[in-house]
């Protein structure tokens, strides 16, 4: 595709897209390749969704194509599942790879013969240190390296032994190949930094062919040119190596030069965002997996009931900066219930269920009501019906026996509206041996049905419902931060400290309304008054499962405030 036929957004929405723009018209690029290169070691989190989001977003915005390619230099760490899980994520995102899958081990023999070439120019050379013995070498941020004893090995001595770690003739650890750049430059990622190391285990997609493997910085610049990409965008994190991607690429004289574009990871408060840590939490037990609702990870997110069109309005918001971001997790549940309260179907579940009897309501009759999915869009959505019963349940927090002035659910002597349903008033209560309320007795005003009076009398309580008998029973899962501190991992204390004993409450002998019945792992809905849920692929038929995927309500400006950071407290401001 040319750069006549390329969409080119006007204005540019961000620095990245001003290159871009600015590189199709002078000429430089006649097309856009972008890709997302991820390590198969562990699940995507939301901070990836941010880069497929840019990555994908600006290959299409600009007429050209984004690549998938894994990084699969390491197979000590990198597995097929997550290979499987991570082309999933970037699918359920909403972007198309197609035929543009790529791995790094697709150019294994083609990354070998570039480090032949550097070694034959005198570019790198076989070091023998061991690992303790190079990071001493190497030096520190404020004094420069020392030469390794082996930098001046010989071309012919150099091949011989890189052929033969080639051959497997070597334990892991007894050489490394290395570039020979500047042991004094004052940055430390150009200090003859390893590009080959030995690893005599088997990978995944080649076996057994391999006994050395190429590291990260050599294998990512090296790969982007032999793919085409104009445009190379990472993290921050990135910017010090970017003097090494551009040396590796000039020395071997390649065809394809693509440009290292930095941006800001996007961090969200309350979690841990490093793969290593994540992994840690899954193998250790502390969650139930890397799809864990509490999880930042898209298979976590997934399986709590985000919508994809959600978690991109969130990347969007977070826009593409040089400034490390840490959002808030309360904007990313305002972009979850803005996608949802359009289109997901209204029900009524009870979480807490306490028992109503409508003493005047005829024993053994049961009658449908009328009640849309939606208030705002019952055409498109279209309605259900709920049946109404002499026996009821109520959420246990609609009643009180004493009530503040300000409470407007039921207590004795009051009516309240049913929805969709009538009138009731409290008439009386049964009690257990300890005092705890376990019946509420009330009459109904037949001539109320459909929750409004003929005679025009106001209530100020409308409360959502279930019929005893006719409800599904069901497990509830609601969930909380995974941490009580905005960043965990800052500071000297272990992360783990911080973990939230209370991010996970299973209620148990919930009722759902019976329109739920034929409900499938994924259903989107919201319970009137108490939040947007999905239903878990725990779910079986009669035993249904939903997660909570975010309350009706911001709840984060509550817990920002309680845990006084400042970044709490200002975005609780923004949100008064």
């Amino acid at each position: 595709m040319t750069a006549t036929d390329a969409t080119v957004p006007s204005p540019p929405q961000d620095f990245i897209r001003t290159i871009v723009t600015e590189d199709l018209a002078s000429g430089k690029h006649t097309s856009v390749v972008t890709r997302f290169p991820p390590e198969p070691n562990g699940h995507l989190h939301i901070g990836h969704a941010k880069s497929i989001c840019l990555n994908f977003g600006v290959a299409t915005e600009f007429g050209g194509v984004c690549h998938l390619r894994f990084d699969d230099t390491n197979p000590l760490k990198e597995r097929e599942e997550f290979m499987e899980a991570i082309e999933e994520d970037i699918r359920w995102l909403g972007f198309e790879f197609n035929d543009k899958l790529f791995h790094a081990s697709d150019c294994f023999e083609q990354l070998y013969a570039y480090a032949e070439q550097l070694i034959t120019e005198g570019k790198a050379y076989v070091c023998s240190l061991t690992a303790e013995q190079i990071r001493e070498y190497r030096g520190t941020l404020k004094e420069p390296g020392r030469a390794s004893p082996y930098r001046d090995r010989g071309v012919e001595e150099n091949l011989d032994l890189f052929r033969r770690m080639r051959a497997g003739e070597f334990e892991d650890g007894a050489h490394v190949l290395r570039a020979k750049i500047d042991m004094a430059s004052p940055n430390i990622n150009m200090r003859d930094p390893t590009i080959y190391r030995i690893r005599r285990v088997p990978h995944q997609r080649t076996g057994d062919a391999w006994s050395v493997y190429p590291m990260y910085d050599y294998a990512h610049c090296v790969s982007d040119s032999i793919e085409g990409i104009t445009h190379s965008l990472c993290t921050l994190e990135f910017e010090d190596h970017r003097p090494l991607y551009d040396w590796i690429l000039d020395e071997l004289r390649v065809d394809c030069h693509p440009r290292q574009i930095e941006f800001a990871r996007l961090n969200l408060a309350y979690h841990v965002m490093s793969k290593r840590k994540l992994l840690e939490l899954v193998e250790e037990g502390r969650v139930d997996g890397w799809d864990d609702p509490r999880m930042p990870t898209l298979a976590g997110m997934r399986r709590r009931g985000f919508p994809p069109e959600a978690v991109r309005a969130f990347c969007d918001r977070a826009g593409v900066t040089k400034r490390d971001q840490v959002m808030e997790p309360g904007l990313l549940e305002h972009s979850v219930r803005d996608a949802l309260n359009p289109i997901a179907p209204r029900v009524m579940g009870v979480l807490r269920p306490l028992k109503v009897v409508i003493d005047n309501y005829p024993e053994g009759q049961v009658e449908e009501l009328e009640a849309p999915y939606h208030p705002d869009d019952a055409e498109r959505l279209g309605s259900r019906r709920v049946p109404f019963a002499r026996e009821l349940f109520i959420e246990r927090d609609d009643f009180m026996e004493d009530p503040p002035r300000k409470f407007f659910r039921l207590a004795p002597g009051r009516e309240v509206r049913l929805r969709w349903a009538y009138l009731v008033t409290c008439d009386s209560v049964e009690k257990d041996a300890d005092g705890n309320v376990t019946v509420v007795h009330c009459t109904y005003d037949p001539a109320t049905r459909g929750g409004s009076a003929p005679d025009g009398r106001k209530v100020k309580g409308t409360m959502h419902w279930v019929a005893a008998e006719p409800s599904l029973p069901a497990e509830v899962r609601l969930y909380e931060s995974l941490f009580t501190k905005s960043n965990p991992a800052e500071g000297p204390d272990d992360y783990h400290a911080y973990l939230n004993p209370e991010s996970k409450t299973i209620l148990t002998g919930c009722r759902v309304e019976p329109s739920l019945a034929d409900a499938t792992p994924g259903h989107r809905c919201q319970f009137e008054r108490q939040g947007y849920f999905c239903v878990d692929p725990d779910s079986e038929a009669g035993a249904l499962v939903f997660n909570r995927t975010v309350p009706l309500r911001d709840s984060w400006a509550k817990i920002a405030k309680q845990a006084g950071g400042p970044a709490g407290d200002a975005e609780a401001s923004k949100r008064k």
